[in-house]
């Protein structure tokens, strides 16, 4: 039953829980994304947006004032599964099929962030529209099992909440792929999620969440370890702090490497053999954010800058590493603040760090203002990619390069030691 954290309209329960063997009846990935517009109540042509916000207002009144008003709820209460039908379902495929015969990662980003926000879209019994607006936080990892995903099996979703603070909530969730009658593994994905008013302007409460079992206490810990790890993640930036003492003799042992012995001058640098300049392996993008791509409230759907942010990443490293890359970490991807639709939203996507044949690619995303000429930085992405050949070595230039070189040596570590 798709029962998530509160009880959602006995109409979509029944859907959900009728069948003839009376198991639950799995929607299909195509389904998700109408069915959060229809719990939101938000608006289906992009010409009625303004009023469908207007009326949401109304809902205030029935936001809890305390997360101790709202009843608690358990972590099998908000297990979902959803299918998507690339097998059984041909004329599907076409959307979800890259050039290389497998399936588009990026369309599969897009619908892990919808299938995430069906945890945050419940409804109270007395109103068939949620009170609740959900808003992807932090995509903290994805972690792929299988290289390929194959476009003519079905891919079957699932997921549950598995820790809840006030206002936002982890989420773990699973894809699957059926081969020869059973469902393997493919990838692991951890989301926060988190819970505005009914505007998206400020936090909401949302149910408290109580363990029944041990196994489920060990989540839930873990899932308050995740959240101060993304803490001591964050207060650890090099934006913020120096680099650690054997971060800098990193930095200077490449300098050193890469000084020109015949001249000796600190301004005189020489490419080591096998290495690129890291100036020289970055992509750059521009897109038009039209309507079509907005998100149930009239926002540009994350899914959307996640598909494209990543589409970029693995196009940078295909360049820079001369063949396909495949794709093996999604990690740490940053929500700061929502891309409005008509924006102009710039993509520059940068190898910022190799080790073997392993890429880390960092893509930037930022909205450019034609009218005041002002950026703003809206994301920012980080991707883990492997390459089937030998790859150079990317070489930091300037401090600011070397940063960039650092924080990704950082992500590739972390990655590592999750795998």
């Amino acid at each position: 039953m798709l029962c998530i954290m509160r009880k959602l309209p006995s109409v979509l329960a029944r859907t959900l829980t009728s069948g003839t063997s009376g198991s639950p009846v799995l929607p299909d990935m195509s389904e998700v994304r109408s069915r959060l517009r229809d719990i939101v109540g938000a608006s289906t042509n992009w010409r009625d947006h303004v009023q469908a916000m207007q009326e949401r207002k109304a809902l205030h009144t029935l936001l809890a004032k305390r997360q101790e008003d709202l009843p608690p709820r358990r972590m099998k209460d908000s297990y979902l599964e959803v299918i998507l039908p690339l097998g059984s379902q041909p004329e599907i495929r076409e959307k979800y099929l890259n050039v290389h015969n497998s399936v588009r990662f990026g369309r599969i980003l897009e619908d892990l962030d919808s299938l995430g926000g069906m945890y945050l879209c419940p409804c109270k019994e007395c109103t068939n529209v949620s009170d609740l607006s959900p808003v992807t936080s932090n995509v903290c990892l994805v972690d792929l099992c299988k290289k390929i995903i194959y476009p003519d099996c079905d891919i079957k979703f699932t997921g549950n909440v598995s820790w809840v603070g006030r206002t936002s909530m982890e989420v773990k969730m699973h894809m699957l792929q059926l081969h020869d009658g059973d469902y393997s593994p493919v990838l692991d994905a951890t989301f926060v999620m988190v819970a505005r008013d009914p505007e998206n302007k400020r936090p909401a409460f949302v149910n408290p969440l109580v363990p029944e079992s041990p196994e489920e206490e060990e989540i839930f810990k873990q899932g308050e370890l995740n959240k101060l790890k993304r803490i001591d993640f964050s207060t650890a930036s090099l934006l913020k702090m120096a680099p650690t003492a054997e971060e800098r003799k990193i930095i200077h042992d490449i300098f050193l490497n890469t000084l020109d012995t015949r001249t000796v001058s600190f301004r005189s640098r020489k490419l080591p053999p096998n290495s690129v300049w890291m100036e020289d392996a970055k992509l750059k993008g521009l897109q038009i954010c039209h309507p079509q791509e907005r998100n149930i409230f009239n926002r540009i759907f994350g899914g959307f800058l996640m598909r494209k942010a990543f589409e970029l990443g693995w196009a940078t490293a295909c360049s820079y590493g001369s063949s396909r890359p495949f794709i093996v970490s999604v990690d740490d991807i940053m929500f700061q603040r929502p891309v409005e639709v008509g924006s102009l939203l710039l993509l520059s996507g940068q190898v910022c760090y190799t080790e073997k044949n392993y890429i880390q690619v960092r893509v930037h995303s930022e909205v450019y203002d034609a009218d005041t000429r002002e950026h703003q930085t809206t994301n920012i992405f980080h991707f883990t990619f492997i390459s089937e050949n030998e790859i150079p070595q990317v070489v930091p230039k300037t401090y600011g390069e070397s940063m960039l070189y650092l924080d990704g040596k950082r992500h590739f570590a972390a990655i590592m030691k999750d795998i």
